[in-house]
């Protein structure tokens, strides 16, 4: 049996989280996420670029707990999905990108924090 695996992204919060709501009520929030980036030198350096700038997007549970948590310069992992979509423009259509986040936490490496564990259940002693 394989390993289930999705895409993985890495980066940090650019600007505040931004929540919206569907007309049928459901939860979607929009943020954009800057990715670090950097070049490898021929004598083994490596040299830090100006950061990539990208759309975020997460549904329901997610979108709840990335607004409840996330702020402005937050380091974080994610994994999930990109997405293409089509917009209309003046002249012509255009194709964008987004990432979607099925899952995120702060980055480890780059945050301090603590955790507070929640009581195992039953079902997860049985595991």
């Amino acid at each position: 049996m394989s390993i289930p695996t999705q895409i993985s992204l890495v980066g940090f919060i650019a600007n505040e989280p931004d929540l919206h709501f569907t007309s049928a009520g459901a939860e979607y929030l929009r943020v954009r996420v800057g990715v670090e980036q950097w070049r490898k030198e021929v004598d083994g350096r490596s040299t830090k670029l100006d950061p990539t700038f990208h759309d975020m997007v997460a549904f329901e549970s997610t979108a709840r707990e990335m607004y409840a948590r996330f702020r402005k310069g937050d380091s974080f992992v994610a994994s999930g999905y990109a997405h293409e979509y089509e917009v209309d423009g003046r002249e012509r259509s255009v194709v964008k990108e987004e990432f979607v986040a099925r899952k995120i936490g702060h980055n480890v490496t780059r945050t301090a924090y603590e955790v507070q564990r929640r009581r195992l259940t039953a079902y997860h002693l049985r595991r």
